[in-house]
């Protein structure tokens, strides 16, 4: 099974890459990057195409001949929204994904639908108000056009998952790979950390077993288990899980 990943030097996409390599069903693991992956090149996985990327809002048939054959896609790219301007910050994070959308779908065929997995974020809403923050109107309508577009592509299967907490304090194999924390972030994490690892576990997105999830979700699997749900909201066909969905889905709570 051939899988395309992005983001794959942030601290989602390096768990979503470690996953991979370490499932036997994926044969190949195509990259797409603006610079060159670490962990790839460190792991020496033959399965492993890392295809430097430099415009992600255009994908010609060169590209997209690299990725013939490719089944699904978690879609990890993304910037918080307090490191660019507000137009970047859309264009990274709708743009660019709406424009992968776009191509992908050429990849799909009635045999074998595309799964494309957007790793979007707790708090995104499809219903923003007054004073919901741009992050969370911005994710909330990408997710509206994917539904969109998987209403007008049957064959294009796309889903989005929204992290909360994504902690990797317990994943050693991407320690070396993960972006060092901001100032803030390295002075609230270990005061916040462990309050929510063990008494908010609801919001815990640990970086292992989420990027198992999502490169099983690119797979196709538990597409039988998403039906509208106190934690997973349906737009026609498509799927919205909140953390607490990837946490029961996962094993990880059991209700």
């Amino acid at each position: 099974m051939h899988i395309i990943l992005t983001g794959a030097t942030g601290l989602v996409g390096s768990g979503v890459l470690d996953a991979m390599i370490k499932m036997k069903d994926i044969t190949k693991i195509s990259i797409l990057s603006r610079r060159p992956v670490k962990m790839a090149e460190d792991v020496k996985d033959p399965r492993i195409n890392v295809i430097i990327h430099k415009d992600f809002e255009k994908y010609d048939s060169e590209l997209l001949s690299q990725l013939k054959g490719a089944s699904g896609c978690v879609w990890a790219l993304g910037i918080s929204q307090t490191q660019v301007s507000k137009e970047e910050y859309v264009k990274i994070t709708k743009d660019y994904t709406l424009a992968a959308s776009k191509a992908f779908q050429t990849l799909a065929s009635e045999q074998e639908p595309f799964n494309f997995v957007y790793v979007s974020g707790g708090g995104a809403t499809t219903e923003p108000g007054r004073f919901s923050p741009i992050f969370a109107r911005t994710k909330g309508e990408t997710e509206l056009a994917l539904a969109e577009m998987r209403k007008a592509n049957p064959i294009f299967h796309a889903s989005s998952i929204r992290p909360a907490f994504v902690d990797a304090a317990k994943h050693e194999a991407i320690k070396p790979y993960i972006p060092v924390p901001n100032l803030t972030n390295r002075i609230l994490l270990p005061v916040l950390g462990p309050g929510i690892r063990c008494g908010l576990q609801w919001a815990w997105s640990p970086t292992e077993e989420l990027g198992r999830f999502t490169a099983e979700m690119a797979m196709g699997r538990y597409k039988n288990q998403f039906t509208q749900s106190k934690d997973i909201q349906m737009i026609g066909e498509f799927p919205i899980l909140e953390n607490s969905a990837f946490r029961r889905l996962a094993g990880l709570d059991r209700k």
